[in-house]
């Protein structure tokens, strides 16, 4: 195992049989720093999700291994997993996955009630994070009331509810106007600056410049590794983003 926070060794996942064989990920390695921000990019069937999903413990290996601060998480059983994706893990997808009968604030602290917090605390942690992402005053609000940037801050919310060790992002600006991928792109870039760990997948050439690290991914497996501007990323100027 390297020294990362999430490492994977040689992992591989395939689906089907025979001829039907898919090797979505194929040998993949991957070290992730603690703080780090690592974007994964590549065409559509690349096997981006797929790697994200094992690395959440979303989904299984067919060989080799994942770790998470420490820990080899293919091997822990359904429950461990669970408890896992509750609390060391918090993901972002394209599609929100808001829950649409809980407010803002209810969706933010679910997470967090069904880790054991206390309702007072939850509420609290949610009321800050929902501060933190700018949308104290849509707390109560729906997710129907809510324009597409807004539920993907709500989700980024309830993502980091839990404190948790890594953010898995998965498309995060898929579904958004121009406007509000500009307001997720900050919210990534104050993350970083705060030291949270992400891995990101994205066909978004802004939000991979958000990264300290950039991947490129094809047929399953890595096919290059770039450091972004002295480890930086590029995002020090959003007004060049806008056009």
């Amino acid at each position: 195992m390297g020294a990362g926070l999430v490492v994977a060794r040689e992992l591989i996942k395939f689906y089907g049989h025979g001829e039907g064989l898919v090797r979505a990920v194929d040998g993949v390695d991957l070290d992730v720093a603690q703080g780090e921000t690592v974007a994964v990019m590549g065409p559509s069937g690349c096997g981006k999700s797929t790697l994200l999903h094992l690395l959440g413990g979303l989904d299984r290996p067919s060989s080799r291994e994942v770790w998470l601060a420490g820990q080899r998480i293919d091997e822990l059983s359904e429950r461990e997993l669970a408890r896992l994706r509750r609390t060391g893990v918090g993901f972002v997808f394209q599609g929100f996955h808001l829950m649409d009968e809980l407010t803002a604030v209810e969706n933010v602290e679910l997470p967090a009630l069904l880790a054991g917090r206390s309702p007072r605390a939850a509420r609290n942690r949610a009321t800050k994070l929902l501060e933190q992402v700018g949308l104290a005053d849509r707390a109560a609000h729906l997710p129907s009331a809510l324009s597409g940037g807004q539920r993907q801050r709500v989700a980024i919310g309830r993502a980091l509810v839990n404190e948790p060790v890594v953010v898995l992002a998965d498309e995060p600006t898929g579904n958004l106007d121009s406007t509000a991928t500009l307001d997720v792109l900050r919210l990534f870039k104050q993350l970083r600056a705060a030291g949270q760990t992400i891995v990101v997948v994205t066909h978004d050439e802004r939000v991979a410049a958000t990264a300290d690290r950039l991947i490129s991914m094809r047929d399953g497996a890595f096919v290059d590794q770039t450091r972004l501007t002295g480890g930086t990323g590029r995002l020090g100027d959003l007004a060049g983003l806008e056009g």
